[in-house]
């Protein structure tokens, strides 16, 4: 897990099993959101797509409740690409993962930055990365020594634990940032 790597793996080139689901552009926070359509493989905007990759976003602007309307437009995705109805337990298991890192993450935004705004979604075969952009100066980071009784800081321990690597990336001359979640895909 990696807070100092601005990028995961898979944003340092191309992967020969196209396994990363790097988005390469989140960081950018730029023109509108494409709500709830996903963006098909070497569509316009991600060239260069790893066969099979799909991309959601969602806007936040001027919405309240964002932190359950992100977890509905996530379990919309996660229904389109396959990971929900579960079959089995880590299936189900892996999709609530998933729901739990994105709420940790849009709520961090709320808490920590000046709320999120915009939420994407990339999923491969094999990853599925989050991506939650706001306007904050902040860096996150798990709260050390993690102290389990202890009411509050626990989301990213949470976000550390579940995912495969997490960062948070920063366009230089645009304000706020972007932190990144990658789990992988049930089996």
């Amino acid at each position: 897990m990696s807070t100092t790597r601005p990028y995961s793996p898979g944003d340092r080139g191309p992967e020969p099993s196209g396994a990363s689901g790097a988005s390469g552009g989140g960081a950018s926070g730029a023109g509108a959101a494409d709500e709830g359509v996903a963006v098909p493989s070497g569509a316009a905007g991600s060239p260069g797509s790893p066969a099979g990759r799909q991309v959601r976003r969602l806007s936040f602007d001027d919405q309240s409740g964002v932190v359950p309307l992100a977890r509905d437009f996530t379990r919309q995705a996660l229904y389109a690409w396959g990971w929900l109805p579960a079959a089995t337990a880590d299936q189900r298991a892996a999709a609530e993962d998933v729901l739990l890192v994105v709420s940790e993450l849009v709520t961090n935004a709320c808490l920590h930055a000046e709320g999120p705004d915009q939420l994407t979604l990339t999923c491969d075969n094999k990853v599925i990365r989050l991506e939650v952009t706001d306007r904050g100066t902040g860096q996150p980071a798990p709260r050390t020594p993690h102290r389990a009784g202890r009411p509050g800081g626990h989301g990213m321990f949470i976000v550390q634990r579940l995912c495969l690597d997490w960062g948070v990336v920063r366009t230089p001359g645009v304000a706020g940032k972007t932190v990144w979640a990658e789990l992988g895909a049930p089996a």
